[in-house]
């Protein structure tokens, strides 16, 4: 697999690296290699732009496809938004570069459903698939209502960090640092944290209809807890998503770029 990663982007950097070239009529009549005028040049920066973008969407489908997502039933959009967000937040250096883990909640999906994905995108694999809560301000089996407001019970939405890990009431639990003003950004203050519950199961699921609710954490499995904190743990980007959601880390330029950046790295190794 690395050795096919390493192919790629060398032939990506050297597509990239030939130098742009401007043919023109001489006399009116004859073809001659000449520089290319400023306007040229600007064309040219904007056809790689828009190759960047074509190549950064080639590699989130392929991760899609061999990390078997659509199996998962993940949503092709929501994972897009996500891996845009991770790009971005990579672009800005706030996420680990030893980690390359990104998790996803999508909240359009009842609590019944597993709706918590956690991807390893250097090794192209989904490494956990499960149920997880959202808050109990936020509806019964749909979460449909959202706050970034303390005591609120609610869940919020957007991109969020991990941070350090602590033992509370529910045992080893994780805290998030949320990086989207007006949707998330009081997770710290509010205690939003990953921690695992008795009513994050198959078994409350059957007897309820629907999982039971936190105060506004996005709680998992008792008998996950332990491995999905310490694979997620260390700065590593969560997307929980829902509707309406809006974020500065959407920029799908700015992704394709931070994409693009880390793709020549690898081929400089």
């Amino acid at each position: 697999m690395k050795k096919r990663i390493f192919r790629g982007a060398t032939f990506i950097v050297l597509a990239l690296s030939i130098p742009a070239i401007s043919w023109s009529l001489k006399d009116g009549n004859e073809l001659s290699n000449t520089p290319a005028p400023q306007e040229q040049v600007q064309n040219t920066l904007v056809s790689e732009a828009v190759s960047a973008e074509e190549i950064f969407n080639n590699y989130i489908t392929e991760v899609y496809d061999s990390a078997k997502l659509s199996e998962a039933a993940l949503d092709f959009e929501v994972y897009k938004k996500a891996l845009t967000g991770y790009y971005n937040l990579k672009s800005d250096f706030k996420v680990s570069s030893d980690k390359q883990i990104i998790s996803i909640v999508d909240f359009s999906k009842p609590s019944s459903e597993k709706r918590l994905w956690i991807v390893d995108l250097a090794n192209r694999k989904l490494l956990f698939h499960t149920l997880v809560a959202h808050g109990r301000g936020s509806g019964g089996l749909m979460a449909d209502n959202f706050s970034n407001i303390p005591e609120s019970h609610k869940s919020s939405l957007g991109f969020y960090v991990t941070d350090d890990t602590y033992i509370g009431k529910h045992g080893l639990s994780l805290r998030l640092k949320g990086l989207d003003k007006e949707f998330n950004t009081n997770a710290l203050s509010r205690a939003i944290v990953v921690h695992g519950a008795d009513y994050v199961s198959q078994r409350f699921v059957n007897q309820n209809g629907y999982l039971g609710r936190s105060h506004g954490c996005p709680a998992i499995p008792v008998e996950l807890t332990n491995d999905i904190i310490k694979t997620i743990k260390g700065k590593t980007a969560l997307f929980i998503y829902g509707a309406p959601v809006t974020s500065d880390f959407l920029n799908t330029e700015v992704a394709a770029n931070s994409f693009m950046s880390a793709t020549r790295t690898l081929a400089k190794l």
